[in-house]
């Protein structure tokens, strides 16, 4: 029994699993779905580190986790914004990232893909011809890696940018150089709101027509866009206006499970911050859908959508905090320790309740483990128990 507190503050009584869940075994890649898992940073608890400078990372424990994350057939999302670019990781630190994880990709065997930005910028504006050389550097970096290439929306061109025309001249122009066909990162506000009109708009119908512009007159380069809007209807209604070839790979943590099961048009891939804790299960039930078992797949994964839902709570961009925190709880690293001191973004009922959830979905291989270091969480805020 374990007394957790609830969003009143009142605490209430929790009885943990007893017996950890059959976790589905690794496998195979994934054949009827690209999936791939945004995965987090492993912070070093020991460097002596400030928020605001660089990040301190914890090279074995991260890159161990990718391994997790790939022995499930699943592919890796590198330098996402779940590794916290931009928010505690910075691009020096990206850089070691990619790198690391590329030659670690190589290896395995793994497939991974790897975020291309600016945040080597200054924050705010500036010139156009300053943000296309950021996105070279970086660019070439990730091609120098063996990885393809997410062009991820850059907080410097939305600052900079007078209209739809910048954003089609700059990426046509990155588009046209790159070596292998891209990802298209579309990230929303509600992830970052430093992105807010991307494309050029506030207006998303306007927005989304420049975006659909600049992939049909590219659509040799463009392996496919990932959308994180939370808005499934509006995926949909893109995933149909996107020239053949074109993958729509889901970046929604609210309605994946429909979205990743698709209808009689189409249906999406999936690049997915939730599916960094949810990777043993994600994987699983993409495999039932291998088969054609659509009922199945959704009788699988549709039970995980409240903690993500739960995670992905306003302000969404802190939903790291929950996922490095269900990390720690798994075994998956040895502490709640993350960059930038992000660990303290959520509340102690916020942590508490992705705890129950997690643990009714049976995501804890060591239900045991998980308790005591709950207790532990728990006792650090003072909850005697």
């Amino acid at each position: 029994m374990i007394r957790l507190p609830d969003t009143t503050g009142a605490l209430r009584s929790y009885e943990p699993r007893a017996e950890p869940a059959a976790l589905p075994p690794g496998g195979a890649p994934l054949a009827s779905r690209i999936v791939f898992s945004a995965a987090h940073v492993v912070a070093d608890p020991y460097a002596d580190t400030t928020p605001d400078g660089p990040a301190a990372v914890d090279w074995d424990a991260t890159l161990a986790f990718r391994r997790h994350l790939w022995s499930h057939g699943l592919g890796v999302a590198e330098a996402m914004d779940t590794a916290q670019r931009g928010m505690g990781l910075d691009w020096g630190g990206a850089r070691e990232l990619i790198r690391r994880s590329g030659a670690e990709a190589r290896a395995s065997g793994g497939r991974i893909a790897c975020g291309v930005g600016t945040d080597q910028l200054p924050p705010g504006p500036t010139g156009l011809a300053g943000i296309l050389a950021a996105y070279e550097e970086q660019l070439a970096v990730v091609e120098e890696s063996g990885s393809q290439a997410i062009l991820m929306a850059s907080r410097a061109l939305a600052a900079t940018a007078s209209g739809p025309d910048d954003y089609a001249e700059l990426y046509g122009r990155l588009l046209r150089q790159a070596a292998e066909p891209v990802i298209l990162h579309w990230l929303g506000p509600m992830f970052d709101p430093a992105l807010t009109g991307y494309w050029g708009s506030e207006d998303l119908d306007k927005a989304t027509d420049t975006f659909v512009d600049i992939i049909a007159a590219h659509p040799d380069k463009v392996d496919g866009v990932k959308v994180s809007l939370l808005d499934a209807d509006r995926e949909v209604a893109l995933r149909r206006r996107l020239p053949d070839g074109v993958r729509c790979y889901t970046g929604d943590d609210f309605n994946y499970p429909q979205l990743i099961a698709g209808d009689e048009h189409g249906f999406s891939h999936a690049l997915l911050g939730i599916f960094d804790p949810l990777g043993p299960l994600a994987a699983d039930a993409v495999r039932v859908l291998d088969t054609g078992d659509v009922t199945a797949f959704r009788a699988r994964l549709d039970p995980t959508v409240p903690l993500s839902r739960h995670l992905f709570q306003a302000p969404t961009r802190f939903y790291k905090t929950g996922v490095v925190f269900l990390a720690w709880l798994a075994g998956h690293q040895s502490h709640f320790t993350m960059v930038g001191g992000l660990q303290s973004a959520r509340s102690l009922p916020h942590l508490a309740r992705a705890y129950e959830l997690a643990d009714g979905l049976g995501l804890f291989p060591d239900p045991a483990l998980a308790e005591s270091r709950m207790k532990q969480l728990l006792a650090l805020y003072g909850v005697a128990q």
